[in-house]
């Protein structure tokens, strides 16, 4: 482009300048080499999508197993208190929730918070789900904040919380010294476990049960 009164042959007039009309062409062309063209935008759009896909279930895998490696430690530090409790009492911390509850035939988590709460109060020294141990009572157990629901630390303990957002189970049913009649639990001592979220009834063959975290 070039400012000039003069109209050349491969020009035009336009407000004092001439244009030349082939290097306007070629400067068209570069400009359009360089866009995306819409299929290469959606295969870059599907890229994306897989990759994020990618990340989002490996995350969520990581998190999983995190989850049941933590609800197995709290599992078997539970079991180890229990032991403890037993040795100084004689007997396992049982009830009348305890005693009724059976892990072979109940498989919704809900129904496991009595005889969670009975755990935590019987491990921890409180009564009612209190936050403060009883005053004189031994602690079995000091549970972290993660483990109680409701999280909310100034309300009363409801049941004990695995990393899955449920209650745990604990089942004494078939101890003969706390159930002088007991029906056939998992363990002869106690039954102490997390469905890991999978509350459904299970098929034939059994397919839930075999993925809960437990002390049998």
């Amino acid at each position: 482009m070039t400012n000039s009164k003069e109209v050349g042959p491969a020009g035009i007039r336009y407000s004092g300048f001439v244009v030349n009309s082939a290097f306007d062409i070629r400067c068209s062309t570069l400009r359009a080499a360089r866009a995306f063209t819409l299929i290469e935008l959606v295969v870059v759009v599907g890229i994306i999508t897989v990759l994020a896909g990618l990340v989002l279930s490996t995350v969520g895998y990581a998190r999983k197993k995190a989850a049941i490696a933590r609800a197995q430690n709290e599992i078997a530090v539970m079991s180890a208190a229990c032991e403890n409790y037993k040795a100084d009492n004689g007997i396992y911390p049982a009830n009348s929730d305890t005693n009724t509850l059976n892990a072979q035939t109940s498989f919704n988590p809900s129904a496991y918070q009595a005889a969670s709460l009975y755990l935590y109060n019987a491990l921890f020294g409180a009564t009612a789900g209190s936050r403060t141990p009883n005053t004189g009572a031994r602690s079995y157990f000091v549970f972290k904040p993660n483990m109680l629901f409701p999280a909310d630390q100034t309300q009363t303990v409801q049941y004990i919380q695995d990393p899955f957002g449920n209650s745990y189970g604990y089942s004494t049913i078939d101890n003969p010294v706390a159930n002088p009649s007991p029906t056939p639990g998992y363990n002869p001592t106690f039954d102490l476990w997390s469905t890991t979220g999978l509350s459904a009834n299970p098929g034939n063959p059994d397919t839930i049960t075999p993925q809960w975290i437990k002390n049998w």
